[in-house]
């Protein structure tokens, strides 16, 4: 989308900040995955690593100065395989360096196969407020065909022993798996939906470039059609126990929204930390993407002597700022006021008028002037809804 020097991003006020922390390393690649993720061979240096971490966080400050920060994400490959007392050192340098809100909420990506109570309880001991599950499925034999290394007794077991330590639980939950019935996909859910969990993530398993699934594909993934029949299957059993589908792939009861993620989808700012994190930093002179190192040999040589040669900063171009917008915010099922979108990019609405006012014709969009928010049928054809901005 060609647009004129009038339309240089002017932003009158910054949007709420985040904290992303990557950690690369996991047990298992698993084969689906293209996650930055690396299998743990010889052992990893817990201590070399946190302190990476705090030096990467420490160069960055000067493009946040003052700004307070409201959640924070420690993902990964699998942050769970790092201990306890690893990670309350991660947790106390990042409060020490940074205004951390008193009602932040702090998640962190964990895997059944790495679960023990008193690590679990030393998570939370540390600050964690918030875990997110790698549970993919309760069926041994379908966690077996994605090359999970836990079964799912130590998936509900993990998901159980959780809902008494943490404050908050998500559930990530796969479908469309090897194999998969619709009856199949149905009790995971309701698996799921029986631990009394509030939030629960559920992806349709697709085949990704550069994994070992997106080389060689399972030979019983379920069709086309039979893959829409279980995601359907999937979503009407969370909607029919209470769970509000408030994102393409989040559903929460009660309220219990991720609020990382929602920041993401309304397009706030994010430091992105470790290797291979990426970040986005506004400023009033526009927006900023980061990406760091991803190998962590490199990233942690350049952290222990210039730290700067593991980041690359680059200006966002005003003409990419509405399809990244949208990109995010159209993920909501009710989307975003409409006035987020000058607020967040910088421009006025105008500039994407046209697209717009085609998308509502198409009923891709919701008619209401005020809010950006896509119709069923938008929701179910986002891609082509988003196209329209490029």
């Amino acid at each position: 989308m060609p647009l004129s020097a009038v339309h240089t991003p002017q932003l009158a006020a910054l949007p709420p900040l985040s904290l992303y922390v990557h950690i690369p390393w996991c047990i298992q690649k698993c084969p689906y995955c293209d996650f930055n993720s690396h299998q743990i061979r010889q052992g990893v240096d817990e201590a070399a690593y946190v302190q990476a971490l705090l030096t990467d966080l420490q160069h960055e400050l000067p493009y946040i100065w003052g700004r307070a920060v409201e959640t924070v994400f420690i993902g990964g490959g699998t942050p769970s395989v790092f201990s306890a007392a690893a990670i309350e050192h991660l947790l106390n340098g990042i409060r020490a360096l940074l205004r951390l809100q008193p009602d932040a909420e702090i998640t962190m990506e964990a895997n059944p196969g790495t679960f023990e109570r008193e690590k679990f309880r030393g998570f939370a001991d540390a600050g964690v407020t918030r875990l997110s599950i790698g549970v993919q499925s309760f069926d041994s034999a379908k966690l077996a065909a994605l090359g999970r290394i836990h079964n799912g007794g130590e998936a509900l077991a993990a998901v159980e022993a959780a809902l008494g330590i943490f404050p908050q639980v998500n559930a990530d939950l796969m479908y469309a798996l090897p194999g998969q019935s619709v009856a199949e996909a149905v009790r995971d859910v309701e698996t799921a939906v029986a631990t009394g969990v509030r939030h629960i993530s559920a992806y349709h398993l697709t085949m990704e470039p550069n994994t070992a699934f997106g080389h060689r594909p399972p030979a019983d993934l379920p069709a086309d059609d039979a893959a829409l029949d279980i995601e359907e299957a999937v979503h009407r059993t969370l909607l029919q126990a209470g769970f509000e589908h408030y994102e393409t792939s989040a559903f929460a009861r009660d309220g219990q929204y991720g609020r990382h993620n929602l920041n993401y989808w309304q397009f706030g700012d994010y430091v992105g930390i470790g290797a291979g994190a990426h970040g986005k930093i506004s400023s009033h002179a526009g927006i900023e993407r980061t990406t760091r190192s991803r190998h962590p040999k490199d990233y942690l040589a350049a952290m222990q002597g210039r730290p700067e040669a593991a980041v690359e900063r680059f200006q966002v171009a005003a003409g990419e700022l509405p399809f990244e917008f949208m990109m995010n915010a159209l993920r909501l099922k009710q989307g975003v006021p409409a006035a987020l979108f000058a607020e967040r990019t910088g421009l006025p609405l105008a500039v994407v008028a046209h697209a717009l006012g085609t998308a509502t014709s198409r009923s891709l969009l919701d008619a209401d002037p005020t809010v950006l928010r896509p119709t069923a049928l938008g929701r179910r054809f986002l891609n082509d809804l988003l196209a329209l901005f490029l």
